[in-house]
């Protein structure tokens, strides 16, 4: 397991669990962060992150992205 914050762009990966304080974790899992589904990052710009989960594309920062590990 690794955090999403150190997969390369164009890598699709299942997402394992999601950590954090427990408003974190509403956060991700309302933006579609759940376990088992797949993320693919669509880019990394400068400490944030555009990746495709479920069908939609979602800008997050390295911090939510070390919280998610896949």
């Amino acid at each position: 397991m690794m955090p999403l914050s150190m997969v390369n762009t164009g890598e699709k990966v299942l997402i394992q669990r999601v950590g954090g304080l427990e408003e974190t974790r509403r956060f991700l899992t309302n933006l579609g962060f759940t376990e088992g589904a797949e993320v693919e990052v669509v880019n990394a710009i400068g400490g944030n992150m555009i990746v495709k989960v479920r069908d939609s594309r979602v800008a997050i920062n390295l911090d939510m992205a070390k919280k998610i590990m896949v």
